[in-house]
């Protein structure tokens, strides 16, 4: 793909401005761990979809954790 003079890329550049928070709001569990991992989902807002991998893969594992630490209780 060619970019323009001066190293412009539209394409990215229209990637960028299709790209922006998804408005989608936070409400609390009330539990710390799933908390604080529904929170990392926050991190996404304004970051292209290429991005979005390994928090999505963050917070599994933690949601993963959280539920054997519950059965370990």
């Amino acid at each position: 793909m060619a970019s323009e003079p001066g190293g412009a890329d539209p394409a990215a550049e229209t990637a960028a401005e299709v790209t922006g928070p998804l408005g989608v709001e936070f409400t609390a569990t009330g539990h710390p761990g799933v908390d604080t991992a529904l929170a990392r989902l926050e991190a996404l807002d304004g970051v292209p979809a290429e991005a979005h991998v390994p928090v999505y893969e963050d917070v599994h594992q933690r949601l993963v954790d959280t539920l054997a630490a519950l059965d370990q209780d």
